[in-house]
Parts: structure tokens; C-alpha cells; sequence
């Protein structure tokens, strides 16, 4: 689904956020993306997200090279991936339902198809009963889950989780893996982006991708107990 060729990103002259990279990365996986701050790990989700553009190699999401791909067809390619923060970007003078529902408002949804996926993906997410509440009368931990609530309610194939624990408590920390490794169990490719790797050891069974100075130093599983 995904793949990284040769791919380098130069910011400045001899400085190379990525450094010829090549990864694949299969549909339907569950990829943990760990490394130091300024390892390159914002890089690569960029160029992932075509945010920005790799000094060389090629990059290919479902055979379709993001190099050759025309500037009107990129919104229907971040249209495929859901992309969840570390510092929520919700709109916290808005609901909870509001919030979610801003995602299909601005792929054009219609208003009976809002008023059915918005409740099923707040209930898959454990929000139910906070639908009509006000996200700035939420914890840290809910408004995360209102992140990943809105990241899931146009059906993407692909959450893009770019150091989602960030500012949650640990033991929420856990309970947001946890949820997207049940969304992953469904089909969707998952790729998470962090820095602690405390949360990777509590997870088994996932595939581990580590970056430092821009380079793939590991590629490989690691086993864990898992919470």
C-alpha cells in the first residue's frame, strides 16, 4: 500500500531529515514509527501526507506515484487517511457530535448520512454519551478520542497517528492503542508515530519501524505484554 524508495528529504544544504529511505508498508498493518526528536519521523509523515516534496526517490501509496500525481487530485488522497494529532485540533467551542460532523460537512456528506455515522463511530470510541457536550468540558483523554472519532467517520483506509499520546496520561495512553488496534482488527492500516517507546513494550504483535538521523535502523516486531 505504501512504499518509500531511495527516498531522501534535504531541508538545507548537507542536512537530511530522511537519508535513503526505503520501506513497504502492506495494507491493513499495524506499524509503529519510533525515534528520537528530530530523527525524521515528521518528515516522513509529510511526504506521506504530501505535505512536502522528497529532494529524491519516489514515494507510492496503492501503486501511484505522490511525484506524478496532479495538484487537484490531492485532497481526495488525504480524503484515504485519517490523521489524529497530538494536540487534538478540535474545536472546543463546538460539540462533540459538531466536531465529527465537521469531517463530512467538508467532503460535501449529506445531512441523513451525518446524522448515522457520526453516533456509530462516537460509540465505536466509547463517546456516546457525550455527544451534545461542549469538547472544552472534556478531559485531555476524550478530546483525543473526539481526534480519533473524527480521523474514522469518512471511512479512510489508512490513521495516521502523529504522537497521539502525547499529552494524555499513561494509563489513557494505553486505552488509545488498545482502541486502535481494534480499528486495525477491521482492515485499517494503522501507523503510529511516537517517541515513547514505553508504549510500544506494552504492545505485542506489531511491526516496529525505527528511524534515527533520518536513516531505517530497524525494521522488526517486538514482543511485549500485551494490556
Amino acid at each position: 500500500m505504501i512504499e518509500f524508495k531511495n527516498v531522501t528529504k534535504e531541508y538545507a544544504q548537507d542536512i537530511k531529515a530522511l537519508d535513503h529511505l526505503n520501506l513497504n508498508i502492506p495494507d491493513g498493518e499495524f506499524v509503529f514509527v519510533v525515534g528520537p526528536s528530530g530523527s525524521g519521523k515528521s518528515t516522513f509523515l509529510k511526504l506521506l501526507t504530501k505535505e512536502e516534496e522528497p529532494t529524491s526517490g519516489e514515494i507510492f501509496i496503492n501503486n501511484v506515484s505522490l511525484g506524478k500525481m496532479k495538484k487537484r487530485k490531492i485532497p481526495y488522497l488525504r480524503r484515504t487517511m485519517g490523521i489524529v494529532f497530538q494536540d487534538f485540533r478540535v474545536i472546543e467551542k463546538m460539540t462533540v457530535f459538531e466536531n465529527v460532523a465537521f469531517a463530512m460537512h467538508v467532503i460535501g456528506a449529506r445531512a441523513r448520512d451525518i446524522r448515522k455515522r457520526v453516533p456509530y463511530v462516537l460509540n465505536l470510541v466509547g463517546l456516546s454519551g457525550k455527544a451534545r457536550r461542549k469538547v472544552s468540558e472534556l478531559s485531555g483523554g476524550e478530546k483525543q478520542r473526539v481526534g480519533l472519532a473524527r480521523a474514522l467517520v469518512n471511512n479512510p483506509s489508512m490513521i495516521i497517528a502523529d504522537e497521539p499520546t502525547g499529552n494524555i496520561d499513561p494509563s489513557l495512553s494505553y486505552e488509545l492503542v488498545d482502541l486502535l488496534s481494534q480499528i486495525n482488527k477491521c482492515g485499517t492500516t494503522i501507523i503510529m508515530v511516537t517517541h515513547d517507546i514505553s508504549i510500544v513494550k506494552k504492545f505485542s504483535g506489531f511491526r516496529i519501524v525505527e528511524i534515527s538521523n533520518g536513516k531505517l535502523t530497524k525494521d522488526s516486531e517486538l514482543s511485549g505484554e500485551k494490556q
